[in-house]
């Protein structure tokens, strides 16, 4: 019963399942009805991939990637891996998501795919910090992860695990814009997040004051 009763008060602390009485609407962000926001964080996307990959060139030539010293088998092996590794980042990446939103909230997150890229979303309105949590775990705990085996695996297959991590912060741009939105917003605000498109709610005034 205690066990119970503190999940209950640690959900309630860090969300909600059901909309608090005095909370309204204050905007919303969808991708895919805003064709101008979404071409903006695309192109920021593309900015960061570019700022990550130009300097890398002159670390680590792009001729190792392409180096047949080790063999055939290996050279074509490079490649494959390089594929399934985007593949299976993006898994992780909406898996991670998912995890999170079941620890804040207690409830299995729903996962889909738009056509245009994978989500994982949930029906729950989070406070402001776990929300910002959930939204930057995969970009930072895959970024540690993929930086730890860019220094372990040898130079031929660097540009391997240094592309995944190209994928991992710029395909992040999404989440980036919203942590940079959401960093001047109240403490108390809410956010629902079903993973196609987002409202953030916040306390109407008239109605707390009245009440």
């Amino acid at each position: 019963m205690r066990r119970f009763a503190a999940r209950q008060i640690k959900m309630m602390v860090y969300s909600t399942l059901i909309l608090p009485e005095g909370y309204v609407p204050l905007f919303g962000i969808d991708l895919q009805k805003n064709k101008r926001l979404a071409l903006l964080v695309n192109l920021a996307a593309l900015l960061i991939a570019a700022v990550m990959i130009v300097p890398a060139l002159f670390l680590m030539p792009i001729s190792r990637l392409f180096s047949m010293s080790s063999g055939l088998v290996l050279y074509f092996l490079r490649f494959v891996v390089l594929l399934a590794g985007i593949v299976i980042y993006m898994v992780l990446h909406e898996l991670i998501h998912g995890l999170f939103i079941k620890f804040f909230s207690g409830v299995r997150a729903s996962y889909g795919f738009t056509g245009l890229y994978a989500y994982a979303g949930s029906e729950a309105y989070f406070h402001k910090k776990s929300y910002l949590i959930i939204a930057l775990a995969p970009v930072v705990i895959l970024g540690m992860i993929l930086l730890a085996v860019n220094f372990l695996v040898p130079d031929s297959w660097f540009w391997v695990v240094y592309f995944i991590q190209v994928c991992n912060l710029s395909g992040a741009a999404g989440d980036f814009y919203v942590v940079g939105r959401f960093a001047g917003l109240p403490e108390n605000v809410l956010v629902q997040d079903t993973g196609v498109s987002m409202t953030v709610y916040g306390q109407d005034s008239s109605i707390t004051e009245k009440s």
